[in-house]
């Protein structure tokens, strides 16, 4: 069949079968170029922006163990398919690292998180679990009362175990704290920027000083939240682009990220407009940003 006629073909299928469900989704983010601060490494970078080290590396050509300049300029793409829309509240997806928070149906927020780390020495205490939650508490200033589990990992550790951390700069809760309905999970500012877009914590939800401050500042108590894992996601633009993104199933909850990708696109109705070549190698990229899955794509480049 020759290109012009499967073209024909797409756009007849885009715009003349009803049944397609092709409204457009939300993507956050953008292809940017950052300049390079004082005081800044990949790790920061990466956790300032919600982009995974080697993906910098990979997109600037730069060996990790070479030291940055200030003032040099990166190639970054921060852009993320907003994985569930809800009208009011929080919503943080384990897999690509983010907390998203929505007012009247927009995204008001949208900024890297650290969660909790999937083993340690072989235990998995310390996964941030799934579920829907609400922010019972606010606290400037918070004392950290260390769980048991916490205080036992630091005696294995070596360290300095302690019952009680009171507000300063050592406290890992940082300045400011949400508190929510599942047990020892909270939202706080942390100590250790570089932690932040990993998987650090003994299960809360970090965030860096900068966007913690702010979003202290507007979340009201009793705002709903949910913790979700998709660490597949589809999106069509309003250009009517199909978009798929894939992160890794860092905690192993999915069996097969092809099916994941499978299911989103078949209950969309597009598989006859979507690249299934280009989906295998999205998956095995697993890069974490928005990749353009339309089978106009494909035909374009032949």
């Amino acid at each position: 069949m020759k290109k012009e006629t499967l073209y024909i073909l797409f756009l007849l299928l885009l715009v003349g079968i009803p049944h397609i469900c092709l409204s457009a989704d939300i993507i956050v983010g953008d292809e940017l170029v950052y300049t390079v601060q004082r005081g800044d490494s990949l790790s920061l970078i990466s956790a300032k922006l919600g982009v995974s080290i080697d993906r910098i590396n990979k997109d600037n050509n730069i060996d990790s163990k070479t030291k940055l300049r200030i003032g040099q300029k990166i190639r970054v793409n921060t852009m993320k398919i907003v994985p569930q829309k809800i009208d009011d509240g929080i919503v943080v997806n384990i897999p690509d690292r983010m907390l998203y928070y929505f007012e009247k149906g927009g995204i008001k927020e949208a900024f890297p998180v650290a969660l909790g780390m999937p083993s340690w020495r072989g235990k998995t205490t310390w996964r941030t679990p799934i579920g829907k939650f609400k922010v019972t508490g606010k606290r400037k200033d918070p004392t950290w009362h260390v769980p048991p589990s916490i205080s036992e990992k630091m005696a294995l550790e070596g360290k300095h175990v302690e019952d009680v951390v009171p507000p300063g700069p050592d406290n890992p809760l940082g300045r400011y704290a949400l508190y929510t309905s599942i047990s020892g999970i909270i939202i706080h500012e942390t100590i250790w920027p570089t932690s932040i877009y990993r998987y650090r914590s003994h299960g809360c939800i970090r965030v860096i000083p900068e966007n913690m401050e702010r979003f202290f500042n507007i979340i009201k108590i009793n705002t709903i939240g949910e913790i979700i894992y998709y660490p597949v996601k589809l999106a069509v633009t309003k250009d009517k682009k199909i978009m798929l993104e894939v992160h890794r199933d860092i905690y192993g909850y999915k069996k097969d990220l092809k099916e994941e990708a499978k299911i989103l696109i078949e209950g969309r109705g597009i598989s006859g407009l979507v690249d299934w070549q280009k989906i295998d190698s999205v998956i095995s990229e697993q890069a974490g940003t928005p990749v353009d899955i339309t089978l106009l794509t494909a035909l374009s480049h032949k």
